[in-house]
């Protein structure tokens, strides 16, 4: 399997989990569209496709929260990224590890 597997929405984008590989913990979940899996998968950090700024973006690149990749999978109807990564500081914007910190009741 290798990125030419991965079915692409009518944007050319799949959204793309991101899991914490030591423990499991999900992270966040992102856009990737075909550039962001090639650099992602070359630079072994995350990059992901922007949608409200039409561009990429290399996570950490401004907070230095920086995600090293440890292995990316493919879900079984091809259309949805798993990446597993060693996570340098928070995941999410606000400053918190993962961005599933607000709990629904």
């Amino acid at each position: 399997m290798n990125a030419d597997d991965v079915r692409w929405n009518g944007d050319g984008l799949a959204p793309a989990v991101v899991q914490d590989a030591a423990n499991g913990e999900v992270l966040m979940v992102a856009w990737m569209n075909a550039e962001s899996l090639r650099l992602t998968l070359a630079e072994k950090r995350t990059v992901f496709w922007s949608r409200s700024r039409k561009k990429l973006w290399r996570k950490g690149e401004e907070s230095g929260h920086v995600q090293t990749v440890r292995e990316v999978r493919l879900d079984c109807d091809g259309d949805c990224l798993l990446i597993k990564v060693e996570q340098k500081g928070a995941a999410c914007h606000t400053g918190a590890r993962s961005c599933f910190f607000r709990k629904l009741q």
